[in-house]
């Protein structure tokens, strides 16, 4: 049987196959150098002018320690939020045919997506960390379990309101 294939379930509930751990990683490393290079040929592109004025006042102009923090962990927010709720996955996770869906399988509306990109953007390594910790049957993050959304393998999303889970 292919990984990529839900095995048959008792019943006539459909099963979502779980995405691994490893590929939940890759899908947010992919995410994070994309946002991390567009923030900064933003930011460069806007402190251009300052460069050969100052370039002391150009490096102030995209801040350091927290307002980068800050300033990165929102267009994280606000990018995770956006893709996962219109699309049900963020570019990485497209990249890696996973998806993040609700736990029956479907669609996550804009306040789930809100929880759970809340975790990844501002308090990520708490959010795995804990997961880990307290890991169920669903490999669900903190506030995955938050946000009751799963991560599943893009080929066995269902819209059944019953469903069963398989690890891949």
């Amino acid at each position: 049987m292919s990984s990529e294939t839900p095995a048959p379930s008792s019943g006539s509930q459909p099963e979502l196959v779980l995405a691994r751990w490893s590929d939940r990683f890759f899908a947010w490393l992919i995410d994070f150098v994309m946002v991390q290079v567009a923030l900064y040929a933003i930011f460069a592109a806007a402190a251009f002018p300052f460069w050969f004025d100052d370039f002391s006042r150009a490096d102030r102009f995209w801040g350091d320690g927290p307002v980068r923090y800050v300033i990165t962990s929102v267009v994280f927010f606000a990018y995770w939020t956006f893709f996962e709720s219109t699309k049900g996955q963020s570019l990485g996770k497209m990249v890696l045919k996973i998806r993040t869906v609700d736990l029956a399988g479907r669609p996550v509306d804009t306040r789930s997506a809100a929880i759970q990109s809340f975790g990844k953007a501002f308090l990520l390594p708490i959010d795995v960390v804990l997961g880990w910790i307290f890991t169920n049957d669903k490999r669900q993050r903190l506030f995955n379990r938050a946000s009751d959304t799963i991560v599943i393998k893009e080929t066995a999303a269902s819209t059944q309101p019953s469903t069963s889970y398989r690890k891949d």
